[in-house]
């Protein structure tokens, strides 16, 4: 070959049995194995959990107060939100003890009546697009830059606080 001329690939890069590649792979699986290994959670002001010796009374995760900065949710809540929780709350207990699976409309009607203004509510879907009853029905109203959003699975009721999404909506995709 000419010096100007460029070389033609021979179209075999590593051959199925080149010791490069036989040894590139179990290196490489031992590396991402350990790599899945996490380290034990140091508290700020003592030893790393693997100098210490074991303990019956020891946590493996160190607890988490609230300081100044980062009040609890439930201290972050406006007035207006936190009653509207407690209204939502109210009205889908009330439900599920008649209805522990209610519909779309008697959920809507419930929160309605309960106080909750239409426009501001989203629904769920009570029925998968064969006919079958959900899992869990969910409401959200929206007050401000919160949803408050109930939930009604097996009769049980959850409520929690979210913030409004970017669609300004509580809910993505399709509700009513």
């Amino acid at each position: 070959m000419s010096r100007g001329t460029p070389r033609k690939p021979s179209g075999r890069r590593h051959a199925a049995g080149s010791p490069g590649l036989l040894l590139a792979v179990p290196l490489l699986v031992a590396g991402l194995v350990a790599g899945c290994t996490a380290p034990a959670p140091v508290v700020s002001g003592s030893t790393p959990a693997s100098s210490r010796a074991p303990s019956s009374t020891a946590s493996a995760t160190p607890a988490v107060t609230p300081s100044a900065g980062n009040p609890p949710a439930s201290a972050s809540l406006s007035a207006g939100a936190a009653t509207l929780k407690q209204t939502m709350e109210a009205a889908l207990t009330t439900l599920a003890a008649t209805s522990p699976k209610p519909t779309q409309e008697a959920l809507r009607s419930q929160l309605v009546s309960a106080g909750i203004p239409a426009p501001t509510l989203e629904v769920s879907a009570s029925k998968t697009p064969t006919g079958l009853d959900v899992d869990a029905i969910e409401a959200a109203a929206r007050l401000d830059k919160d949803c408050v959003m109930g939930e009604i699975r097996e009769g049980q009721v959850s409520v929690s606080v979210l913030p409004v999404l970017a669609s300004g909506k509580c809910f993505v995709g399709d509700s009513r």
